[in-house]
């Protein structure tokens, strides 16, 4: 699908006509699908696009996306755009990512079905949604339990780096809060010690962030989820290695940029969840009574060529358990 409408929002682009050619003197009613996401886009957005052509749904033809990329961190515009989404009169929300878009979704609209992909918060716990098996309100989804997989990503690390003294663990307050009190819980279970680095105001500036960390000294690294973090995941694994430090992170695109190490659920798995969740409100569900979902499958990929890089022999134990290898 094309996304010709990423910024169509910002000029008040007319809306296309409620009905769409479907074939010569037939016509077909258009589902008119918003999609909130934050810059870049993840690959969860392409997967979902993919599964709902799969499904039968056509841009053109059945579907209208509009598509509007917007920096998590700017609530005012993104509490506009939503808005906006809802005032053109989409017949549901798509949210990806980040709790910054869920909430300014919900705050936009109670009644526009919304379907969250929500990687970074709890939305049980935040009281988005009032169980996993009945939801209630309009909101549904797909939820990856970050707090529940920090001990395990602990003790990934824990067995490939025998001697380690010290999980430093990147952390930024508006998305990351919450795993990183659990980080420090499952750190005091392990008996591993905490450097906690707190960042804001980005563009982050890595090197001096980790300046004095060094992997020579025991210190290993875990990187929580943040779409800011998600952005630089290009240039970020690098700055890792230049500092010698075995790092974790919370899916395997860093792993593919030069990241040692990732344990999560697969992005690309989310996405194509949600486009079902989609499908079936486009169908007449009600997000009420769709229950929530949950990835059941998490993959442990490692990168051997970085492993190489760091004088790092991963463990025979660690290998078993590998769902993939870069090497």
């Amino acid at each position: 699908m094309r996304r010709r409408d990423i910024l169509a929002l910002l000029a008040g682009a007319a809306t296309l006509p409620p009905f769409a050619a479907r074939a010569a003197g037939e016509t077909a009613k258009v589902f008119r699908l918003g999609m909130l996401a934050p810059l870049p886009p993840g690959p969860g957005i392409l997967a979902l696009e993919q599964r709902l052509q799969a499904l039968g749904w056509e841009e053109g033809r059945n579907l209208r996306i509009d598509y509007v990329q917007l920096d998590s961190t700017d609530t005012d515009r993104s509490l506009a755009m939503a808005a906006a989404l809802v005032g053109r009169g989409v017949d549901a929300i798509y949210v990806a990512g980040p709790e910054t878009l869920l909430k300014t979704a919900m705050t936009a609209t109670t009644t526009v079905p919304i379907v969250m992909s929500a990687n970074d918060c709890d939305p049980l716990a935040r009281g988005y949604i009032a169980s996993l098996a009945r939801p209630g309100g309009n909101v549904t989804g797909v939820f990856l339990q970050q707090i529940e997989l920090t001990p395990k990503r602990l003790d990934f690390l824990s067995q490939t780096v025998p001697d380690l003294a010290r999980v430093v663990v990147l952390w930024d307050r508006m998305f990351s809060a919450d795993q990183f009190e659990a980080v420090r819980e499952a750190a005091r279970t392990l008996k591993i010690r905490v450097g906690g680095i707190e960042v804001a105001d980005p563009p982050y500036d890595y090197e001096r962030l980790l300046a004095g960390v060094d992997g020579r000294r025991g210190d290993v690294l875990l990187q929580l989820t943040s779409p800011l973090f998600f952005q630089d995941r290009q240039r970020f694994p690098a700055v890792a290695i230049d500092h010698r430090l075995p790092s974790m992170f919370p899916f395997r695109q860093w792993v593919d940029e030069g990241g040692l190490m990732s344990y999560g659920a697969s992005l690309t798995d989310m996405g194509r969840l949600a486009a079902d969740f989609i499908d079936r409100i486009a169908k007449g569900a009600k997000p009420a009574d769709l229950p929530v979902q949950q990835p059941t499958r998490f993959e442990l990929v490692v990168n051997l060529k970085t492993a190489k890089a760091l004088g790092l022999t991963i463990p025979a134990s660690i290998l078993a358990r590998v769902d993939e290898v870069i090497e």
